[in-house]
């Protein structure tokens, strides 16, 4: 099957949502967006929503204050076992993944249905340790890129960048309109200037509750908690059935911003039936459920009083504005003022100031170029590099690197984060630099300085049971992550056959009477390295990794252009293999094999510069090979004249 025609037709026979007065909907089919505005009579009242019908500049974000009652069709509630009956001809929806599975990071979805596909989310993910010199990992867009004319829309659960990170690459390669919530709005705003896209691209404000129409399909936007504000679930309406995809979620009764979970609006969808249930991974294998935000509140007390007499730098992710106002409130009720380090710390705290998601009392933030006129007890430093990274700016105060903050004695560094998997070196590398130097260190596993964004086990298990979904697919996490809560929603009574746990290219096709893998598509790894997209290739990293494994050995002669004999060299150069100095007697072996095979080249009336390299190249192999137990990276220069 090829990628063009994985989508069936299928008759679109999408659910009515009644309102009352009002329904307005965003619409967008088959490319032609346009506003549609239906009348209907309420039944019975049954939650507020409203709804977002234009789009809205970030800058000027305002709550619309019309509530609108909606009547959600409710049935009895949905049992895991499937009905025995099978629906003739029932209609099909197609899940394409091409990011997020078996991994940390790159979460993208497509869903297919007719001639429609929207995509949710589109992330990046950091490269691993395989990566030399690489920046970035994007998807591959290739099964986009031939189904152009399907797309809909891009809907973004949330801001950050293992969602959003890969959208200025989407939009180079295909221009589709974006719906979010607001301050995911704002966050993609500011990439797309940095980009020079903002001008061509439809960025639409969508507030839980809303409902959005793509194509034959229908988006309604869910309040959830996470660890960055406005994230939100998906509830996919299809001619299929419907489709929740919780995005990236816990369940907090006391968010340190906005509401909690609305756990009543999963429990209407699943009395009206869920068809499947797409659910957040990340902390499958932990017991429990996850720490409230408020716990942090408390922890920062206790530091601030232990380190009164100290500097506070406190190192977290740019993106966890609840945390960020946490520390703006702590020092002020302290009187110190607070200042911010990092690129992408500022960024994030000037598009949340800008759209009102901080409550900064007046003259609290300063400038970091201000921070040396006050004492250093009044100074509270908030800094990227919670997770080690080589170039943040925590790394570069422990390496003494940093243009204009210097670190000792006097300063207490809290780290509020807990490292991602693989990322535990660094950071423990970046904590004995800091301690070297002596600032005394709290850390996530010494105080409750963290807490995640990911739901825990008993979490996951609310959910399904009040989702009650017929099929469940676990998404966002590595295999150990899908497989436990796999096994979660069996231990429940969900059916075996009923659990899909997929990989990134699978294609997946679901209708009421069945859940298949239909087909699997050839994605490829898309490497950025500087400004290079998909130049970097899995032959490139190989020649890296040997380069920095084994080193380099040049190997430069002249050759007479009329008998082709050496007249000058070979002159051996080694960059990364052995040092010429200690190692002359290896060098010099390796300068006599390189002659001695040019020789025996001239003298067989070898003219082939090809051949001729690859004997020197093989014969120097041996050479080092025998000698050193090593297998450097050869490359032989050749000049006539």
């Amino acid at each position: 099957m090829s990628e063009n025609n994985l989508s069936e037709n299928f008759d679109v026979s999408a659910k009515k949502i009644k309102r009352q007065p009002i329904k307005k909907t965003i619409e967008n089919t088959k490319g032609k967006k346009h506003i549609t505005k239906n009348y209907n009579t309420m039944d019975k009242p049954n939650k507020s929503n409203k709804t977002v019908s234009k789009n809205e500049n970030i800058n000027n974000i305002e709550p619309n204050k019309e509530k609108v009652q909606v009547k959600h069709r409710t049935n009895s509630v949905r049992s895991y076992k499937s009905s025995s009956r099978r629906t003739k001809n029932a209609k099909s929806v197609k899940v394409v993944f091409l990011g997020g599975l078996n991994q940390i990071g790159k979460n993208i979805t497509a869903f297919e249905c007719d001639d429609d596909i929207i995509i949710v989310d589109c992330g990046m993910s950091f490269p691993d340790g395989e990566m030399l010199g690489i920046d970035l990992v994007i998807p591959d867009f290739s099964y986009l890129e031939a189904n152009r004319e399907k797309i809909r829309g891009l809907v973004v659960t949330h801001g950050h960048e293992d969602h959003i990170g890969a959208i200025p690459y989407l939009l180079n390669k295909i221009n589709v309109p974006i719906y979010a919530t607001p301050l995911t709005i704002g966050l993609i705003n500011g990439k797309l200037k940095e980009n020079r896209l903002l001008s061509s691209t439809k960025l639409t404000t969508v507030m839980p509750g809303e409902h959005v129409k793509l194509g034959c399909m229908d988006v309604e936007f869910i309040n959830v908690n996470h660890s960055i504000p406005d994230a939100a679930a998906l509830a996919i309406r299809t001619p299929a059935g419907t489709i929740v995809h919780t995005g990236d979620f816990k369940i907090d009764c006391t968010p340190s911003r906005g509401e909690m979970i609305d756990l009543a609006r999963f429990a209407q969808l699943g009395k009206e039936g869920v068809l499947a249930f797409m659910a957040d991974s990340t902390n499958a294998e932990r017991p429990g459920y996850t720490m409230t935000e408020k716990k942090i509140d408390r922890s920062f007390e206790r530091l601030f009083q232990q380190a009164k007499d100290k500097r506070i730098i406190i190192a977290t992710f740019a993106s966890n504005i609840g945390r960020i106002q946490q520390i703006i409130n702590c020092a002020h009720s302290y009187g110190k003022k607070v200042a911010f380090s990092g690129r992408s710390m500022l960024n994030y705290v000037t598009i949340a100031q800008q759209m009102n998601y901080l409550d900064v009392p007046e003259g609290t933030i300063i400038d970091i170029d201000l921070i040396t006129r006050y004492g250093k007890n009044e100074i509270v430093l908030v800094t990227t590099g919670s997770q080690g990274e080589p170039m943040s700016a925590l790394h570069r105060m422990a390496f003494a690197e940093h243009k204009k903050v210097d670190v000792g004695p006097e300063d207490f560094i809290i780290i509020s984060a807990t490292p991602i998997p693989g990322n535990e070196k660094m950071v423990g590398t970046v904590v004995n630099e800091l301690m070297k130097l002596g600032c005394e260190v709290v850390y996530e596993s010494m105080y409750e300085t963290h807490v995640s964004g990911h739901a825990c086990q008993e979490e996951l298990k609310i959910m399904q049971g009040i989702v009650k979904p017929q099929y469940f697919i676990p998404v966002h996490g590595e295999r150990r992550h899908l497989m436990k809560h796999a096994a979660l929603a069996t231990a429940m009574g969900m059916p075996e056959s009923n659990v899909f746990v997929g990989d990134t290219g699978d294609v997946l096709e679901i209708n009421k009477n069945s859940m298949k893998k239909v087909a699997q598509l050839p994605l490829e790894l898309v490497l950025v390295d500087g400004i290079g997209v998909g130049d970097v290739g899995s032959i490139v990293l190989r020649d890296r990794k040997h380069l920095g494994e084994d080193g380099l050995i040049v190997v430069v002669a002249t050759l007479d252009s009329s008998d082709k004999h050496v007249i000058a060299g070979p002159d051996i150069v080694s960059r990364g293999f052995v040092y010429v100095r200690e190692s002359e007697q290896l060098i010099e072996d390796a300068r006599r094999t390189a002659m001695r095979v040019l020789e025996e080249c001239a003298d067989s009336k070898m003219r082939d510069w090809g051949l001729m390299k690859t004997k020197v190249r093989d014969e120097l192999y041996k050479l080092f090979h025998n000698k050193t137990r090593r297998n450097p990276v050869i490359l032989p220069i050749i000049m006539e004249v």
